[in-house]
């Protein structure tokens, strides 16, 4: 929907302002996009307000109702028939801040500001950044009340009214002075060394290479198959031997027994070399592991996932 806002308090040439808004637009959001619009960026929002005024066409009464700044206009202008209300910007009181702010441009010295009561110290700190068209955060800067008679500086809570502060001041040695944080630090340009590992855990044990163990363990069962049918036949020509040159000796029911497995020498077996425990990276996993926890298998699969 659309509403009209008369805005002569903006300036002398603007009679109204036509806005097009949703049923969840707020009053400040209304005051916002008419500053943005007429691009006055060194206004402080909270110098304005709405209010509606509302007319009784049969009894010829108009109310003035001022709006607070979480009040949605095109709710309220739905509850009145088109034409008996409308929308106006007013201006609260305010007074004239200064600050110093040649940490944000090198060749100004100082700029004044006309702020209300209510406004914070984090909200003069973002209408400096816009008067210079900054992106920077306005965590990355801090305002000091500066006395140079008594040769200190305060620090202010981002909470702090700055025209509060300057209007409790008895000497005219004192000023409002922004600054750098130099301890600041980005948060998404860097991250702790508790996380990084943490997430190398989760890897190492949530997504495990499903497709190297299962090659793995199938060549593993081959040659174990393989060897075990070596096996199988050298004991089957051993028992064969043994009922040929026995077979005067033994009955019937001793050649229907089953074969006997003969299992070589571990010396014919071939060795599986497994790698060395040294060998283990000592920062990741930080679970000790043992050598009886190590099988062929589970080991492969845990250095191909690391040098891969």
């Amino acid at each position: 929907t659309t509403i009209k806002v008369y805005a002569n308090c903006l300036r002398p040439d603007i009679e109204y302002k036509t806005l097009s808004i949703t049923y969840e637009t707020t009053c400040r959001e209304v005051v916002q996009n008419l500053l943005n619009k007429y691009r006055m960026r060194h206004r402080d929002p909270r110098l304005f307000y709405l209010i509606m005024e509302v007319t009784v066409r049969r009894a010829n009464v108009r109310t003035v109702l001022p709006l607070d700044e979480d009040a949605r206009p095109a709710v309220l202008q739905s509850c009145h028939p088109r034409g008996d209300s409308r929308f106006s910007l007013q201006t609260r009181r305010g007074g004239l801040v200064k600050i110093y702010d040649s940490a944000l441009m090198s060749g100004s010295k100082y700029k004044s500001l006309l702020v209300s009561e209510q406004t914070t110290v984090d909200e003069l700190i973002q209408m400096l950044l816009s008067c210079y068209s900054s992106k920077e955060p306005v965590e990355q800067f801090s305002l000091y009340e500066v006395c140079e008679g008594e040769e200190y500086q305060r620090k202010l809570h981002p909470d702090d009214s700055p025209l509060k502060v300057t209007q409790r001041w008895t000497s005219t040695d004192r000023h409002l002075r922004i600054r750098r944080n130099p301890d600041y630090r980005r948060k998404s340009m860097w991250a702790s060394d508790s996380s990084i590992l943490a997430m190398s855990r989760l890897d190492l044990h949530d997504s495990p290479p499903i497709h190297y163990s299962s090659r793995i363990d199938n060549n593993n069962h081959l040659s174990l198959h393989h060897l075990a049918g070596k096996t199988v036949n050298i004991a089957t020509n051993n028992n064969n031997n043994i009922i040929h040159r026995d077979q005067h000796h033994s009955s019937l029911g001793s050649i229907n027994q089953a074969p006997r497995i003969v299992v070589p020498h571990s010396a014919d077996l071939p060795q599986v070399q497994l790698p060395r425990m040294q060998q283990l990276p000592q920062s990741v996993p930080s679970t000790p592991i043992s050598a009886k926890h190590v099988t062929a298998s589970s080991y492969a699969d845990y250095e191909n996932y690391l040098f891969i």
